[in-house]
Formats: C-alpha cells, sequence, structure tokens
C-alpha cells in the first residue's frame, strides 16, 4: 500500500508511527494515514476491509492541472486502466474525474477543477 500511494500516486511518506501501525502520507495540502490492520489501531477496527464488506465508498484527492491523457500514460505504466472522464459533483462544484482502486480494494476519485459555471451549493428551490 506505501509503495501504490508514493509511487503510484506521488505522495509522500511524512510520519510513521510503528507502535500504532500507522503512516501518514502527505498528498498535497490533504494527509492520507493508513494503518495496518496487525497494529495497535487496526486491531481496534474488526477485520480488514474486503470485496464483502467495506468501511467507505471512496476518497477524492483534487489534482490541478487535470490532464486526462497525461493521467492515462502515467497509470498505465503501472498497469492501471482508468475508467472514463465524468463530470461529477464534489466539494468544489461539478469537474472532471476519473477513478481506480488502490491494492486493496479502495475507491479512489482523482478530481479536477469546478467548471466556472458550475454552483457550490445546489439550489433548494
Amino acid at each position: 500500500m506505501i509503495a501504490f500511494y508514493t509511487e503510484v500516486l506521488g505522495c509522500a511518506v511524512e510520519k510513521r508511527v510503528e507502535s500504532l501501525g500507522l503512516v501518514h502520507l502527505r498528498a498535497g495540502r490533504s494527509q492520507i494515514d493508513l494503518v495496518s490492520v496487525s497494529g495497535d489501531i487496526g486491531r481496534q477496527g474488526g477485520a480488514a476491509p474486503g470485496p464483502e464488506g467495506r468501511n467507505m465508498d471512496h476518497f477524492c484527492l483534487r489534482i490541478e492541472p487535470f490532464d486526462s491523457e497525461s493521467l492515462r500514460t502515467h497509470f498505465a505504466a503501472y498497469g492501471i486502466d482508468l475508467g472514463p472522464v465524468r463530470q461529477h459533483y464534489g466539494a468544489e462544484g461539478d469537474g472532471p474525474s476519473v477513478y481506480l482502486s488502490d491494492p486493496e480494494s479502495n475507491t479512489i476519485e482523482l478530481k479536477g477543477p469546478a467548471s466556472q459555471s458550475s454552483p457550490r451549493t445546489s439550489d433548494p428551490g
């Protein structure tokens, strides 16, 4: 998992807390925490997620620039075929995104900037 997040996604290991089985990864202005299921924190969470049981739908990383051809070339070098680029709603409004899975089947959305005409909130009326 650490190799995937550092080599494929370009995150950096920022800190390790071996006693907890915790690795903090830097992803731009965000942080991703990986927890070993055999570490102190992981053992508190029960069985590891898998195809029969998941603990989240997906998480999203904002990337800019969002160049779909460069993304496809990069991920193809690792044997990853990105799905189609689609417009999806996110924290900043509608914008381009693609989905992929990490080695433990967690879904990751890579999201580009929202379009200028995209509202951040929906109009209830």
